[in-house]
């Protein structure tokens, strides 16, 4: 992205920053944050923690990024530095908001391109005859890269490749012709097919293709509050988590994608429009897909022990052998659009973790577009060979744990306190509301000043314990040095940041 480069219409730029947000997580990760909390008891937490914590960071990085934008920055390093350029400390920080978009971004892609294999077999009916079990077990295989499930050697490599070289080619597009366009077509479709599942669920009937139970019941189960246990710490921390990690803000790509916007855009309303987006996506069409579906033809104690190591058995063991029971046609047609929604979610959010990386680049080096995306995707790839070659033995869950969660935590925790208190909430507040044609609530600057950080501060404080016990328990050679080579791109990240910022003090000098 050239610094001339902007976004192409208010309608892309909204449905960018949404498809930023509406990832993996929205159809995996929240059906079972709400089946694991309790169902209804889950989402009023869950809304409170949007309105307190979601809500304000998207204000918070929209309007760091507006304001890093009219000084040319494109990156958060340069970005966070810009509100206080008399601590060296902030861009280091702002490390944070590249070391995360890459090395989420090489586990992430190889996610992503299980949807297109898993899109390719339900057009092919490979699930057609294989039972519950052989459908578990293809999975398994699946990621077992020595065994071919269509014929072709290595088939997870080639798909992930695929789904990299994709990523790649459409980066080096650009912001308006390659990124908006992939999200004014991607989104309405993963609505679609969102709404087309969705409906199936929630209309599904007991004996039904062999269903137990209605689908209502499921959806009975998650808006149905249990006030026992409402009030449990840890559902109010699983929410304040869901809704941390679903609207990717701690990421730096937000604080990217707005530094396009122009001067007078209206970003309060822009980030209004595109978590809410997000929210109805996430819990509107994520909440009636899953847990119907699964809950209709197994059940919600069932559904519970499964979803008690994560969302990917489900999406990818239990679904597809679900929707064998409709019948041929109708369980191609489903398993497209599940896995083609799962694919539309994750290449929108892929393609925002470029961009950041690509910025940086642009700005400091003087790098032409497309050798910027190509030299992303290269590093991505080096980097990601590690999760697809060694996958069982954990690498791929190692780059979640300390990129996709425990980077996030400390980057949020940190950019809201330069924000609120060093930059300054009369600065800050004045950012946000600048071109606005809604205003938010006042109480708002309270929010952002005073609850907000404590929310963040409690949520690092709550993950604490869990982190001395990664460090300090036995691990295997492969889990060492996965988090070796995180470091050594955070710290290589860095170098590259001191550079530009030692290279911009020669020109401020008049030094070449």
């Amino acid at each position: 992205m050239s610094k001339t480069e902007s976004w192409g219409s208010r309608v892309g730029l909204i449905l960018a920053m949404a498809g930023n947000a509406v990832g993996l997580g929205n159809f995996l990760r929240f059906p079972v944050q709400a089946i694991q909390n309790g169902g209804g008891a889950f989402i009023i937490p869950y809304l409170v923690c949007f309105l307190l914590m979601g809500i304000p960071l998207l204000w918070v990085e929209w309007s760091m990024g507006r304001f890093g934008g009219r000084s040319g920055h494109h990156s958060t390093p340069f970005i966070l530095h810009n509100m206080d350029p008399k601590r060296a400390l902030w861009k280091y920080v702002g490390v944070f908001g590249i070391f995360t978009n890459i090395a989420v971004a090489a586990y992430y892609c190889y996610l992503e391109s299980w949807t297109l294999s898993y899109i390719w077999h339900s057009v092919a009916g490979t699930f057609m005859d294989m039972g519950a079990e052989g459908v578990a077990s293809f999975f398994n295989s699946y990621i077992d890269i020595s065994v071919s499930t269509t014929g072709i050697p290595y088939e997870a490599i080639w798909f992930w490749l695929l789904c990299l070289l994709l990523n790649t080619w459409i980066l080096s597009k650009g912001l308006s012709g390659g990124v908006e366009k992939v999200a004014m077509i991607g989104m309405p479709l993963l609505i679609v097919f969102g709404l087309f599942l969705a409906i199936r669920g929630v209309t599904l009937k007991a004996g039904e293709h062999g269903a137990v139970y209605d689908g209502t019941v499921g959806l009975n189960f998650l808006w149905t509050p249990d006030y026992s246990s409402i009030w449990k710490p840890s559902v109010w921390l699983a929410a304040a988590g869901q809704i941390f990690f679903t609207l990717s803000v701690g990421m730096g790509s937000i604080q990217c994608y707005a530094s396009y916007v122009r001067k007078k855009d209206d970003i309060a309303l822009n980030a209004m429009s595109a978590g809410w987006m997000n929210e109805f996506v996430e819990v509107v069409l994520g909440g009636a897909i899953i847990i119907p579906i699964a809950i209709g033809y197994l059940g919600i104690d069932k559904v519970k022990e499964l979803t008690a190591t994560g969302g990917l058995g489900l999406g990818f063991k239990t679904l597809p052998y679900l929707f064998t029971q409709w019948g041929p046609w109708l369980s191609a047609i489903a398993g497209v659009c599940w896995f083609g929604l799962l694919f539309f979610a994750g290449i929108t959010s892929s393609l925002a973790m470029g961009t950041p990386v690509m910025g940086f680049l642009q700005d400091e080096f003087g790098w032409k577009r497309g050798p910027s995306a190509w030299m992303f995707g290269l590093v991505v790839l080096l980097l990601g060979l590690p999760t697809v070659l060694f996958f069982e033995h954990g690498v791929f869950d190692e780059y979640d744990y300390w990129a996709g969660t425990v980077s996030l935590v400390i980057f949020a925790l940190l950019e809201v306190i330069l924000f609120a208190w060093v930059f300054g909430m009369d600065k800050g507040w004045a950012e946000i509301n600048m071109g606005a044609d809604l205003r938010p609530p006042t109480v708002y600057r309270f929010i952002i000043k005073y609850v907000t950080p404590v929310i963040l501060a409690v949520v690092f404080l709550a993950s604490l314990p869990g982190i001395w016990e990664k460090i300090t328990a036995p691990a295997s050679p492969y889990l060492h040095a996965s988090r070796l080579l995180l470091l050594a791109v955070y710290a290589g990240i860095a170098l590259l940041v001191r550079k530009a910022y030692l290279k911009r003090k020669r020109h401020a000098h008049g030094m070449v």
